[in-house]
């Protein structure tokens, strides 16, 4: 079943639409021809066409607006970096641990993806929220 509107414009960026931001992030602002060489030198070379699509996705979830030039458009994010990161969180966490952030962290806890040096660093992060009591 396809999304309504509105779930498409607050649907969080698919891998390949965050290797484009990413891309728009690094520019600040650019044509579909910049961003497919960008990609092309990260190792993901992809047809013209089908950044396009990627880049009308992307402005129908709100994550870009483009401004029309000679020929083409100029494409900027609308959204940080930070901010998108922080919309995939929200989603994961609302869709895979059921609104409970304490419940990623635990799964977290119970990887190999957090490193002594990542531990020190986040209980450091925990004591800085807490006014360093």
């Amino acid at each position: 079943m396809a999304r309504k509107k509105k779930e498409k414009q607050q649907a969080t960026p698919t891998e390949l639409e965050l290797a484009i931001m990413q891309v728009l992030w690094e520019l600040g602002a650019g044509t579909v021809e910049e961003v497919r060489s960008a990609l092309q030198e990260k190792g993901r070379p992809l047809a013209p066409s089908s950044i396009r699509t990627m880049l009308a996705i992307l402005q129908e979830k709100q994550y870009v607006t483009r401004e029309p030039l000679r020929r083409g458009y100029l494409y900027r994010p609308l959204v940080s970096a930070e901010k998108a990161r922080r919309r995939i969180l929200q989603d994961i966490v609302q869709r895979a641990f059921a609104g409970s952030a304490a419940a990623l962290v635990s799964a977290l806890m119970g990887t190999d993806l957090v490193s002594e040096k990542e531990l020190a660093r986040i209980k450091a992060l925990i004591k800085e929220q807490e006014g360093g009591k």
